[in-house]
């Protein structure tokens, strides 16, 4: 019994510190009311590009910043990444492959990947990009409105469906333009869902437990209140 209340008071008090209130409809709602959107976005090798094609990207580049007039974060993250599933379909097939060459050279490819990451770990690079919207940053209010909005206690912040709607047509705006302004460099960027959302931070916070164990569908997940 006493454990159970210790596990309730942690996970209480952990949650105090997160600045997220809850995620809705592929939306993070920050706890002073603003929104934010996350884009998963590719990448491209810039060193392997022509002049050329690296001075239109750079040019492309420069107009895509001086074409946003809100803020926005780059976050790269970078992961070890856990091969054993794929070394496990490998012996697999080495195992039921009936062709006698090809046996060979797929266990010679499984030693050659087992000897790589031996000599260092395989790390996994992911790029987004985090898209905000606040009141306080919305020029059509006035000074006094967004001074109020800021000052809204925690237990305000669970928003009603129509203002939360009309902020977040407005977050969506934006996360078209950046869309679009990476797009003309040739970097393909989409949107993360709630789900998604929720499994990037669960990675982020716990990165150990992730490894061994994954979190639930949204539908299954409990949000404490």
């Amino acid at each position: 019994m006493a454990n159970k209340l210790t596990r309730n008071k942690i996970t209480a008090e952990t949650q105090q510190y997160l600045d997220i209130a809850e995620f809705r409809e592929d939306t993070v709602i920050m706890r002073d009311g603003s929104l934010r959107a996350v884009l998963l976005a590719s990448s491209i090798n810039f060193a392997l590009k022509s002049e050329d094609e690296q001075t239109a990207i750079i040019s492309a580049y420069v107009g895509f910043l001086n074409n946003i007039d809100f803020p926005l974060q780059i976050v790269i993250q970078s992961r070890e990444l856990n091969i054993d599933n794929y070394l496990g379909r490998l012996r697999q097939k080495e195992k039921e492959q009936t062709n006698e060459l090809l046996k060979i050279q797929t266990g010679e490819y499984l030693q050659y990947v087992t000897e790589l990451i031996s000599l260092g770990k395989i790390m996994n690079k992911r790029f987004y990009v985090v898209i905000s919207y606040s009141q306080t940053s919305d020029k059509k209010k006035g000074f006094f409105s967004r001074l109020l909005d800021s000052l809204r206690p925690a237990s305000l912040l669970k928003m009603k469906e129509e203002r939360f709607l009309k902020r977040r047509a407005e977050l969506t705006r934006r996360v078209e333009n950046v869309i679009g302004g990476l797009g003309s460099m040739s970097i393909n960027a989409v949107p993360l869902d709630t789900q998604s959302l929720i499994e990037l931070f669960y990675n982020t916070y716990n990165p150990e437990t992730s490894v061994n164990q994954r979190l639930a569908e949204v539908g299954q997940l409990r949000i404490a209140e």
